[in-house]
């Protein structure tokens, strides 16, 4: 991208999956300096160490800082001279948010708030705002404090664009496979210790993304979006029964087990509602979501408001395309950590090379 040419690009939560997978997309471009924003010094040092071992030619380009996006002080300091962010720090275990609900809202919301008003001050070119399919409909802590999140990143944005200087939008997610607490290294693992894997509702359906297609959809939202975007991509799905197939034709069957549906859990997940369909606009890969700019004058539509409020239907994992086995075992297998895990146990399994 060469938006990024010889500017400082900032990472919230950028020792997490996705930090990882935006080094690996900028290390090597003409970008100044990548700033890596996080809590954890332990995951810091680790990959200071790696891009020393691994990029010593370009590991000077990464610099970290320790701060939490909890407190707006160490996120201020940490975005003087930045130019573009990635907000990616959050909570995102669905079971941990259900049973601390207001950490979930001290990070998720009040850290994005924090970090978008940071950004304003400091003269920010642009935020990009990363959220899940389950702030659609939510039913859970996680999924609700991620929908406030949105409507954090809407107000701001609003804001912003009144003092014309930062454009603030945002991108959604479905299951972005082997990130950090995903259910793909959790089956590998099972299976590595002759264990059965562990499967709440073969019926459920998820929607399938790898690292790099998320790092690709945030890139693509820098390019293209106005303030108060939100950006989809279309995805493909597979039940989870179908998914815990495809991994083990991979690594070896070593039986199912079902243990029914955890805290907070959903059956299918949704990337636009019907009342976001309607105002979406096509753009090939993605949708875009304009924002509902309207404002708090509500009178007028005590006399006149929108005759259609809906579309037909939302866009979700039950109604997208759905992947059969064989399709998703290629589908995963675009995934840096199963590839290595592969390597790492000689090669596929004696049923998949059948």
């Amino acid at each position: 991208m060469n938006n990024f040419n010889k500017t400082t690009l900032l990472i919230t939560g950028g020792t997490g999956s996705f930090g990882h997978a935006v080094l690996r997309h900028f290390l090597h471009t003409d970008i100044d300096q990548i700033r890596i924003f996080s809590r954890d010094e332990k995951k810091q040092d680790e990959m200071r160490h790696e891009l020393q071992v691994h990029h010593p030619d370009v590991a000077d380009k990464v610099k970290f800082y320790i701060g939490d996006v909890r407190n707006f002080q160490s996120v201020h300091d940490a975005m003087v001279g930045v130019d573009y962010i990635f907000h990616a720090a959050a909570l995102k275990q669905v079971p941990s948010c259900e049973f601390f609900p207001m950490e979930a809202v001290h990070t998720n919301v009040e850290g994005t708030d924090n970090v978008l008003h940071a950004a304003i001050e400091e003269g920010v070119k642009k935020v990009v705002c990363l959220s899940t399919d389950k702030a659609a409909y939510p039913i859970n802590a996680m999924g609700t404090s991620k929908a406030m999140m949105e409507h954090v990143v809407r107000a701001n944005a609003r804001i912003a664009a009144e003092r014309g200087k930062t454009v603030i939008c945002c991108t959604r997610y479905g299951n972005v496979m082997c990130s950090r607490g995903s259910v793909i290294p959790l089956f590998i693992d099972q299976i590595r210790s002759g264990n059965p894997i562990t499967v709440t509702n073969p019926d459920m359906t998820r929607f399938l993304m790898n690292l790099d297609e998320a790092v690709d959809l945030v890139s693509f939202a820098f390019e293209h979006a106005q303030p108060g975007d939100l950006f989809v991509q279309k995805s493909d799905a597979s039940t989870i029964g179908v998914l815990a197939k495809a991994v083990q034709q991979l690594f070896g069957d070593t039986g199912i087990k079902m243990i029914g549906t955890r805290h907070g859990e959903k059956l299918y997940e949704t990337l636009m509602t019907r009342e976001e369909r309607l105002r979406s606009e096509d753009m090939g890969r993605y949708f875009r979501v304009v924002a509902d700019n309207r404002d708090l004058n509500y009178d007028k539509y005590f006399a006149q408001g929108r005759v259609i409020t809906e579309a037909d239907e939302a866009y979700t994992s039950h109604n997208t395309k759905r992947l059969d086995v064989d399709n998703t075992v290629e589908k995963i297998l675009t995934a840096d950590y199963v590839r290595k895990a592969l390597e790492m146990c000689g090669g596929v399994s004696d049923t998949h090379r059948a």
